[in-house]
């Protein structure tokens, strides 16, 4: 049983609680210092590099990103998920680990002239030969994280992570200056997950012979075995556009189209995933109460859409003065695809949701499906939008986006018994005034387009503008929801309504 269980097996919401909530203050929280750490290098190394640097590196991490699905991570993931783990399943563990990583790292090593010659470019090969050392750092970053993450334990994670953040932008900020070139984007994460490796294997105290003897670990290659397969399905979903891209357009504007999806992704990419990860060892704590299940991963929906419709939304209509205050003028080409792509991400920021869920529920085979259904929808578009050049691929985004979120949520939503019309209400006190938002947002960024003010004096006004339109909106509104923010930030005791709900977890 749980360790947030009482006796009569319903979930301790207080103590439970508490833990989570801690977990997410600990994993987001320094997330956020993380990030704001590697922005302020990246932002300064975006402005030392050329586009083509970052078209040369983007061709590399389809290939890293392919070979990444297979490393053993998903693995690990299975003692989280499990109801208890013995020493000799961290061997096995870690033995598959090394065993996986150490083959990828050579298969990228002596396979990098194919990638190069599929993109016509020779330094490509050079690149992914000094990147394959991501893979021999895996092992000693995925054990140890896991079974802190098992026991919600996010706050010496998030010290590694902090100082790991701090070594791969201070490479980046050394290397760029000193005119490394594309160089600079493959030596600035080999320091970051090297000191991650290090610093993790230390704090945990995770020190242990690895075992190759996998007898009896069929539960781990089981659910590791799904937790892949959806891997590579979301890798095929995320990275073919790079891949179709790459052989048919020059590295200045790939460059130009992959940085409009870094921006457009910042929100989906960095912040969603640590609070997934918190998510998933969560959810399979209470996984045998049904009730509060269900009402946490509502109350995730609805808290999460009042803060990525808003960044979402506002992204679109600010992306021209944006680009040219944050990334500078030669930049300027990324923005038609950062106002249509921006959109789509806002639903697949929900749509990711759905995977912790079925993976901690004991369904890893549903997110799997859910994660094929994105591998055929994506590709397809991207194939048929590339007719239309990179523009047409992001158009792509906005059409194959709604479709996998509503596929998704009929097939998972109904595990929890709610219907899909539940999650989209759930999404609708965020949504809502944040689309009208950005109408205003928009007329008053097409009425100061002509006047000649200064882009970062536009930014200025219009973030400003947005930031007091969302907030009345919501007072006007979803009030609601605003009192649902302020409980979980200062911890009051909820309402009549909301304690039944609790008493009935």
């Amino acid at each position: 049983m749980s360790d947030f269980n009482g006796q009569d097996g319903k979930v301790d919401t207080a103590k439970f609680g508490d833990r989570v909530r801690s977990a997410v203050i600990w994993r987001s929280g320094s997330q956020i210092l993380a990030q704001i750490i590697t922005w302020s290098s990246t932002l300064l190394v975006i402005r030392l590099l050329d586009p083509a640097d970052y078209g040369l590196f983007a061709m590399t991490q389809v290939v890293l990103a392919f070979l990444a699905f297979l490393n053993g991570w998903g693995f690990a993931s299975a003692l989280v998920q499990s109801d208890s783990v013995d020493p000799f399943r961290l061997r096995q563990a870690f033995g598959l680990l090394l065993l996986l990583n150490g083959m990828l790292a050579a298969i990228q090593y002596f396979g990098a002239p194919v990638a190069a010659a599929y993109y016509g470019q020779p330094i490509v090969a050079d690149l992914l030969r000094v990147q394959a050392l991501i893979f021999l750092a895996t092992p000693f970053i995925a054990l140890p994280e896991v079974i802190m993450s098992r026991a919600l334990d996010f706050r010496r994670q998030a010290l590694v992570n902090l100082v790991a953040a701090l070594a791969g932008a201070s490479t980046a900020l050394a290397c760029a200056l000193a005119g490394y070139g594309v160089w600079t984007l493959v030596y600035a994460p080999i320091a970051l997950f090297w000191t991650r490796a290090i610093g993790l294997t230390l704090v945990a105290r995770l020190l242990v012979w690895p075992s190759f003897n996998f007898k009896g670990c069929g539960q781990i290659i089981g659910f590791g075995s799904a937790i892949l397969f959806s891997q590579l399905f979301w890798l095929v979903q995320s990275q073919s556009d790079i891949l179709i891209a790459g052989s048919r357009f020059d590295p200045h504007a790939l460059g130009l189209y992959a940085e409009a999806l870094f921006l457009a992704q910042i929100f989906m990419a960095k912040f969603v995933p640590p609070l997934n990860e918190v998510a998933f060892p969560a959810y399979a704590r209470i996984k045998h109460d049904g009730d509060a299940v269900r009402w946490s991963f509502l109350k995730t929906v609805r808290l999460l859409t009042l803060v990525a419709a808003p960044f979402y939304c506002g992204l679109a209509v600010t992306a021209a003065p944006m680009v040219e205050t944050v990334f500078g003028t030669k930049w300027l080409g990324m923005v038609p695809y950062v106002q249509i792509i921006a959109p789509a991400l806002m639903l697949m920021t929900v749509q990711i949701l759905f995977a912790p869920l079925a993976n901690a529920l004991g369904k890893p085979s549903l997110a799997m499906f859910n994660a094929l259904s994105g591998a055929i929808l994506f590709p397809t578009a991207f194939l048929i939008g590339a007719q239309w050049g990179l523009i047409g691929m992001a158009w792509a985004w906005l059409v194959a986006a709604p479709l996998l979120l509503l596929i998704t949520a009929y097939r998972t939503a109904p595990l929890i018994g709610v219907s899909v019309w539940e999650v989209g209400r759930a999404m609708l006190p965020g949504l809502t005034p944040a689309l009208a938002m950005a109408v205003g947002v928009g007329l008053a960024a097409q009425l100061m387009a002509p006047l000649g003010i200064a882009a970062p004096l536009r930014l200025v006004a219009l973030v400003a503008l947005g930031v007091a339109l969302y907030a009345g909106l919501l007072w006007l509104l979803e009030r609601d929801a605003i009192a649902e923010v302020v409980r979980l930030v200062v911890r009051r005791q909820p309402p009549a309504a909301e304690a039944a709900t609790q008493e009935a977890i």
